[in-house]
């Protein structure tokens, strides 16, 4: 058995409107907010999931964080946008999760990403096994 593990599951979507808070003074996303979006997207597919942020630091004290990032920015989105972020599982290990995201407005793909997450201790910060049951869900 391989130490990473494709995921084939299917394709969670979380709905986003740009707000101008998200832009720059000529209605441009800026472009550190696909992280935001990013983020925000992988915390409601922990959410649908039945995992939340603070139980994981509350029953596990543990929490994830970004380990590795790639993004591609292909086109702008722009003020009241109404955005498509998509989380996909790549692979995962034993203490980290590798996604594909993507952001999209309508069917113009406007940013991609990978990203790498790491379960870490708390307060130690150190890597640490994904909780099993947590594992099992997110492998489901």
């Amino acid at each position: 058995m391989s130490y990473f593990q494709k995921k084939t599951a299917s394709v969670f979507e979380w709905p986003l409107r740009v707000y101008i808070e998200d832009t720059d003074m000529g209605g441009v996303v800026f472009y550190a907010n696909y992280l935001k979006f990013f983020e925000r997207a992988r915390t409601e597919w922990l959410r649908s999931l039945g995992v939340s942020q603070q139980m994981l630091m509350d029953e596990y004290s543990q929490i994830f964080v970004v380990g590795r990032l790639s993004v591609d920015y292909i086109k702008s989105a722009r003020l009241d946008d109404a955005l498509r972020i998509t989380v996909e599982v790549e692979r995962m290990g034993k203490a980290s999760v590798h996604f594909s995201q993507k952001a999209w407005c309508g069917d113009t793909l406007l940013a991609s990403g990978l990203i790498q997450i790491v379960s870490v201790s708390l307060p130690q910060m150190r890597p640490v096994a994904i909780p099993s049951g947590i594992l099992e869900k997110m492998q489901n």
